[in-house]
């Protein structure tokens, strides 16, 4: 459900107005978090990484309306929900292709239609795998499993209003006794700043050290 943001009460009003028309601004940030914990819960479970690391970065995401904001017929508003879009690797042939499943608040219900979607859909070929196109809540989150980086930036070469952040993982490796995950971050300053990060990520570490409670 889209929900319009009455700009007249709205504390971000000419913050938004600012970075969106006066200064357009946006920004990147790449931090390490510590996934020790969620390795060793989803072990030897039928639970896989990449969707519980999906599952648990858009849910912390809906925590905040900030990263839900949008632009529908010219008005500001923001998504209950948010939808993750994410690339699907093709071995053989060394493309990818942009899939996405539907968000539930049920971590076993996400994952079991993560699973559905890969064995229906992951050998199609093509920018977009699964029929039709991505849902207007889409937002973009994958990973480079290859790549252990200190920063990764995304950027947009058209001037289109876009105000969800883009999420990033790139290859975890082991230091001082943990596992840890560089996580990029790109979002519109219009729409989020850094006391949003702070308790995205806050709140996505609390996650990832209990995540036996979810399954």
């Amino acid at each position: 459900m889209f929900n319009l943001i009455d700009r007249t009460c709205w504390p971000r009003n000419q913050v938004f107005w600012y970075f969106s028309e006066a200064a357009p601004t946006g920004y990147s940030i790449t931090v390490e978090v510590d996934i020790s914990k969620l390795l060793e819960t989803i072990k030897e479970t039928e639970y896989r990484f990449f969707p519980s690391y999906l599952w648990a970065v858009t849910k912390n995401l809906m925590n905040h309306t900030e990263f839900c904001c949008a632009i529908k017929d010219g008005a500001v508003g923001y998504y209950d929900k948010l939808t993750p879009l994410y690339a699907s690797f093709h071995e053989d042939n060394h493309t990818f292709s942009l899939m996405w499943t539907e968000y539930d608040s049920d971590f076993r219900t996400f994952h079991k239609r993560y699973m559905e979607d890969k064995k229906m859909y992951g050998n199609i070929k093509g920018i977009l795998a699964k029929p039709g196109v991505p849902p207007e809540n889409a937002y973009t989150v994958s990973a480079v499993p290859w790549v252990e980086f200190s920063h990764f930036a995304v950027h947009s070469y058209e001037n289109k209003p876009y105000y969800f952040p883009s999420i990033e993982a790139g290859k975890y490796h082991e230091k001082d006794g943990k596992v840890l995950l560089p996580i990029s971050l790109t979002c519109h300053h219009a729409t989020t700043d850094g006391w949003h990060i702070k308790c995205f990520l806050e709140e996505l570490q609390k996650d990832f050290d209990n995540f036996e409670m979810y399954i």
